[in-house]
């Protein structure tokens, strides 16, 4: 029970999670795409501006439709409210734990996305940045785009503030920007119906509009338009390198780039069927009959005509993120042909995604909490099951069964490493937990090194393994760690000033080291070194760790699609 209480502890302030009040204040800015005035609030030595809309709300005949920009004029905008999160998607109620089921039913309720005020009304962003900023100022401009398995997550959860006030006390001041996109069902529908109609990955297309309303617009909040670094986390992770990859590679709108650098934490290439591939579809055909559309001529039609809580239910009714489907998730960005044109995998090895330098790096633990809700699988033979079952619908059993073979059947080996016979929570615990993070981020996040340095080695680029959570009770330093530690910083330690600092130096100078006086921190394709960051310092670790397991992966890639 307490570590069900520890996660719904992680999880919860993060939902109800709002930017602290601050005292009235109006810093103004006009912007001139669209025409409006946005009205924001100002507090020790920050402005934000909360809630400005960027696209025409996705209600009505446009929910499952790609973005549309605003076009008329807005008027003034009093950016001073907490923002409407997009709808949500908490947990699942299909556990085979009761426990986690019934968290699942209640992270469901009407009232947690009341908590969030939560609405197909949801397209804005936030900008917080040093005030007395002027349009003449020229900061350098850090797009967060927040994770939660494409399925939770908003803004509202995101307070740069503390971001900010660190890179103006380093002397490394910046703008920050966030994007709220949508999620689940409304935005990652995948199936045949939703490809044939032109809207897959809708919340990529989100995120990519937003960025346009940056380029547009940023100036006029005092950031340069030319420095854009994009940044994210889990989800958000992986919608960074999607962005690189959107496209073939082509992130230019009005002859310019969007951005010129990327921070990927936990996540990058996530190899994916088809949005019309056998597991998109079978999302697609659960959520037509649990909206009651089977039988309709168009069922894609009668989804949007569809009342909001309906259709949030029917999307809802599949397996989640916080589930005992893990990472095999019911939405992410598939491949569409056009929008993300094949798998990452296929289109990071063919040097198919934008030329920008990038920072890349993960959790030592990452599959820890993705492992914590399978506690019926006891034997090699139920974890083979269960990949099969969920996973790899696509691999054979010898593969499936050569991958497993791979992390040996002893918790000393296992997830948290390094922590010997302590911490396996069931029997098969610490080893799902190994594979399910080296392949979901650990491992792609070499292999997509690897190929950078093949096909675009005039890119620079670093990489770290975070092990400051060390310690942590059958977690160790787990996924999502990271937000805790470097974006809010709740612990005042060595991490997180020196990661900081490297980043606030890689958005300014395109260089994590231009600007710090911390060590070295050698690039990737130099010697494949990475960076280890503990609580109290850092180490250069060589990235060869479990390098038969990355080897399988890579021979078998096609094999492990999500």
């Amino acid at each position: 029970m307490k570590l069900y209480s520890f996660i719904l502890g992680a999880f919860l302030p993060l939902v109800v999670l709002s930017s602290p009040a601050r005292r009235a204040a109006e810093p103004t800015v006009t912007i001139s795409s669209p025409i409006a005035t946005i009205v924001g609030q100002s507090s020790d030595g920050l402005e934000s501006f909360d809630g400005i809309p960027f696209a025409i709300p996705p209600t009505g005949t446009l929910r499952l439709k790609p973005p549309h920009p605003i076009e008329t004029k807005l008027g003034t905008i009093q950016a001073t409210g907490t923002p409407r999160s997009c709808p949500q998607f908490y947990a699942s109620s299909e556990s085979k734990d009761i426990l986690v089921s019934l968290v699942g039913e209640t992270f469901n309720l009407p009232f947690f996305q009341e908590v969030t005020d939560a609405g197909e009304d949801c397209l804005t962003l936030n900008i917080v940045r040093p005030e007395g900023t002027t349009s003449e100022s020229r900061l350098p401009v850090l797009f967060w785009i927040y994770g939660g398995g494409f399925e939770f997550g908003s803004t509202a959860m995101y307070d740069g503030s503390s971001l900010v006030s660190s890179a103006i006390d380093t002397n490394m001041p910046m703008i920050f920007v966030a994007v709220n996109y949508r999620l689940g069902g409304f935005g990652f529908m995948p199936g045949k119906e939703i490809l044939q109609d032109g809207s897959a990955n809708l919340g990529l297309l989100d995120q990519r509009l937003g960025l346009q309303w940056v380029a547009d617009n940023i100036e006029a909040f005092g950031g340069d338009p030319d420095k854009v670094t994009i940044w994210g986390e889990s989800a958000g992770s992986i919608s960074v390198f999607d962005q690189m990859a959107l496209y073939d590679g082509n992130n230019t709108y009005n002859g310019k780039s969007l951005f010129r650098g990327a921070i990927m934490n936990s996540g990058s290439v996530v190899p994916a069927e088809r949005v019309d591939g056998i597991k998109g579809q079978a999302v697609y055909d659960s959520v037509v009959a649990a909206a009651g559309c089977t039988s309709a001529n168009d069922t894609l039609a009668c989804l949007r005509a569809l009342d909001y809580t309906t259709f949030l239910n029917a999307a809802n009714s599949v397996p989640a993120f916080l589930s005992y489907s893990g990472v095999a998730l019911s939405y992410l960005p598939r491949p569409d042909g056009i929008i993300l044109s094949d798998s990452p995998d296929k289109l990071a090895k063919a040097g198919k995604y934008a030329d920008v330098p990038f920072i890349i790096g993960d959790q030592e633990d990452e599959g820890t909490l993705l492992a914590l809700f399978q506690s019926n699988i006891t034997t090699t033979e139920e974890i083979a099951e269960y990949l099969k079952e969920y996973y790899f619908y696509n691999a054979t059993s010898d593969q499936i069964d050569g991958l497993i073979a791979h992390y040996p059947d002893t918790a000393t080996d296992g997830s948290p490493f390094r922590t010997g016979n302590l911490n396996n929570w069931y029997p098969q615990y610490k080893r799902l937990a190994a594979i399910l993070g080296d392949l979901t981020f650990t491992l792609t996040r070499r292999a997509l090194l690897e190929y950078s340095t093949q096909v675009k080695p005039n890119i620079t680029t670093w990489s770290y393994l975070a092990s400051y959570d060390y310690g942590t009770p059958f977690l160790g330093s787990f996924h999502a760690g990271d937000i805790l530690q470097v974006f809010y910083g709740i612990l005042p330690n060595y991490a997180v000033s020196a990661i900081r600092s490297y980043y606030f130096s890689f958005v300014q100078n395109l260089d994590p080291n231009a600007a710090v006086s911390y060590s070295t921190w050698s690039q990737w394709s130099e010697n494949q070194t990475l960076m280890q960051f503990f609580a109290d310092s850092s180490a250069n670790l060589a990235d060869d760790f479990r390098s038969d397991s990355y080897d399988f992966l890579l021979a078998n890639a096609e094999a492990f699609y999500i």
